[in-house]
């Protein structure tokens, strides 16, 4: 009867632990960023369910693709850093398993965005606002869905402020981790390779050692070096691509004046000849460009387009500088400016279907990596219920700006915890277009670090405040002062 009276105790105990689980863990505050991370995976299973495949839209998927299943560095735009990870899924033969782990990656980054605010002391409703952007904005999910390298090279950057933030002074170790995962981003988008030099200043601002600092060098530059030379083997030039000076004289050619450049009669031949385009970047394609007017292929010019480009940025600095604070300016607008006019920007789900482009490269793809890839098209009920859906944190161009007012303001001090997201957002936000042009695809791995930012800088100037108030109160309440 004993033995029977105490089992009883024990299920009724048992049973009282289970029901206050739930209790218990909203009492921690992670609950509210539970529902909203569970609401955010259902809406990425409503993608999948709601086309019956990854976007394919365009040119770059499919050689994104092509360098997967060949394993050699492409000579144009590209390294090939996202070519790896699908070369990873390869054997699955699946472009819609690839959309998959991006929505995972999509979610994995507002997990750490949130881990890294809790561990700063925010509360479970603050960290979670932190998140919203990455979490519901159509936009990161439609990139989370479409075969191109957006999404792996904003979750490589993510990853290395969350390792590098988790503590106040972090390891070697940690410094290493960093410096890979950064190189990593820099082989997937060459415009994140430049973020090792930021994060090397605020690792000396900071005074950790100089162990860590070397540790984040040599992992950092270790896989770029070996790329790079790799790139040679194939195309004779050490780099790590073989566009950057194309980009960059499609950059100049919204302002060069060869009147004030006087470039030497090699570098002539691409001076402005009366091709207008919309945006800088349709010089790169446009088939009556001076570029594309010279005999070769257009990348093949790299080494003398880049000599023009640094000539007229260096005769005309103030209008690179007015061209490059204009297009980041977009950025900033409350209806999203259409920027090249053939781009929409991504504000809502498409529902109807799209026939793959007319690419020859599209035939060698479906038979190498995936027989399966076609064109995209809603499914129903599911198309629908995506048309319909209303994003509650479409994070329109004022907001953007809004937050990264509060990590600059917050950067200021002596805490500074919001400097290094603050100062990576806006430089993944100015670097595209300082480099070739703006596009809304080019402003998305910047809002992750601007929310973290915002949040880190929020939580400074309250600190500041609170430091502030009691040496006001204390004046107003000293003997023979004015009330």
């Amino acid at each position: 009867m004993l033995v029977s009276t105490a089992g009883v105790q024990a299920v009724h105990a048992l049973d009282q632990g289970r029901r206050s689980f739930p209790r218990r863990f909203f009492a921690t505050g992670h609950g509210v960023f539970a529902v909203a991370i569970a609401f955010a995976a259902a809406l990425r299973c409503l993608v999948m369910l709601g086309y019956d495949t990854a976007q394919l839209y365009w040119y770059d998927s499919f050689t994104y693709l092509d360098t997967a299943v060949h394993l050699q560095p492409s000579g144009a735009f590209h390294p090939a850093g996202y070519s790896f990870f699908l070369r990873l899924l390869l054997p699955f033969h699946s472009v819609e398993l690839v959309a998959g782990v991006q929505h995972v990656m999509g979610l994995g980054m507002a997990l750490m965005i949130y881990l890294v605010l809790r561990r700063r002391s925010l509360p479970g409703w603050g960290a979670t606002l932190a998140t919203l952007p990455v979490l519901f904005d159509p936009a990161f999910l439609r990139l989370e869905h479409a075969v191109l390298s957006d999404t792996q090279v904003t979750f490589l950057v993510v990853s290395a402020l969350t390792v590098l933030l988790w503590r106040t002074r972090p390891s070697v170790r940690a410094c290493a981790a960093v410096g890979l995962l950064l190189a990593l981003a820099g082989l997937t988008r060459t415009v994140a390779v430049p973020l090792l030099g930021l994060v090397l200043i605020h690792l000396i601002i900071q005074r950790v050692g100089r162990r860590q600092m070397i540790a984040l060098a040599v992992a950092g530059l270790l896989p770029l070096v070996g790329y790079a030379g790799w790139y040679q083997a194939h195309h004779g030039r050490f780099a790590l691509s073989g566009s950057d000076g194309v980009a960059l004289w499609a950059r100049t050619m919204t302002f060069a004046d060869c009147s004030v450049i006087k470039p030497p009669a090699e570098e002539a031949k691409l001076c402005p000849n009366g091709t207008v385009v919309d945006a800088a970047s349709e010089y790169v394609w446009a088939a009556g460009a001076s570029l594309n007017r010279l005999p070769g292929d257009r990348f093949s010019h790299n080494d003398l387009a880049r000599s023009f480009a640094l000539r007229a940025i260096a005769a005309q600095p103030l209008d690179y500088l007015g061209a490059v604070v204009h297009d980041t300016s977009l950025a900033f607008a409350w209806t999203p400016v259409r920027h090249p006019l053939r781009v929409s920007p991504a504000l809502t789900f498409p529902h109807g279907s799209w026939p793959l482009p007319g690419f020859p490269l599209i035939d060698k793809v479906r038979g190498e990596y995936d027989g399966g890839i076609r064109g995209m098209s809603s499914v129903e009920p599911y198309g629908s219920v995506l048309a319909a859906y209303a994003p509650p944190a479409v994070l329109h161009g004022p907001l953007l700006g809004v937050m990264l007012l509060l990590g600059g303001l917050g950067s200021i001090g002596r805490r500074r915890e919001a400097l290094l997201p603050w100062a990576t957002a806006v430089f993944l936000l100015v670097a595209p277009v300082a480099a070739l042009d703006f596009d809304h695809r080019y402003v998305l791995p910047a809002i992750p670090m601007a929310c973290l930012a915002a949040a880190l800088g929020v939580t400074s100037l309250a600190a500041r405040l609170r430091r502030v108030r009691p040496s006001v109160i204390a004046r107003r309440h000293r003997p023979g002062s004015r009330t």
